[in-house]
């Protein structure tokens, strides 16, 4: 039906998002939540580390909080 490329998101780790795009089912996986709170979160999908949890209280609120203060991988 539809020919052009598919973007997924809502949920999605960094195996699912593997599993879908290998499947077939979509040409993309979108991150947006994990983006927020993982700044490195390439880095730590393709390490298998754990993911830092999203503080939504800081979502849509003006400041660096909630953006830019999230720990990296050391």
């Amino acid at each position: 039906m539809y020919k052009g490329t598919l973007i997924i998101n809502k949920g999605f780790t960094g195996e699912t998002g593997n599993k879908v795009i290998a499947d077939g089912d979509a040409d993309l996986v979108a991150f947006g939540v994990p983006f927020l709170a993982n700044p490195d979160l390439v880095e730590r999908i393709r390490k298998h580390a754990a993911l830092n949890a999203p503080d939504m209280a800081t979502f849509y609120t003006p400041g660096p909080k909630g953006y830019v203060d999230y720990p990296t991988l050391a």
